[in-house]
């Protein structure tokens, strides 16, 4: 069954009723007011992320370094391992754990 507008109106009572009318009546003036208060904060908040864009940039350039040089030991390890015949390799990965290094 599809809602009756008497329901919304049974609903809203007097004062929803009133704020309504108002707001109606008052959208014409506010809505400049309100436009021309917050372009200006809405360009503040582009502005800020712009440049918050911009650093992470940098930031995020400098991790993909790292874990692309983090990728290229790790890969260099295991060719070097491949390369070793089956019981240096074991102990080169064991002195590897032993003491943290490559």
């Amino acid at each position: 069954m599809a809602p009756k507008i008497t329901d919304f109106v049974e609903d809203a009572g007097a004062p929803g009723i009133i704020a309504g009318i108002g707001a109606v009546l008052l959208a014409p003036v506010l809505i400049p007011v309100v436009a021309k208060v917050g372009k200006p904060i809405a360009k503040s908040v582009v502005k800020g992320g712009i440049v918050l864009l911009e650093k992470s940039k940098g930031a995020f350039a400098e991790m993909g370094e790292t874990w692309e040089d983090i990728v290229a030991e790790a890969r260099a390890e295991l060719a070097e391992a491949k390369q070793l015949p089956a019981f240096e390799a074991t102990s080169h990965a064991e002195a590897i754990a032993d003491n943290g290094q490559g």
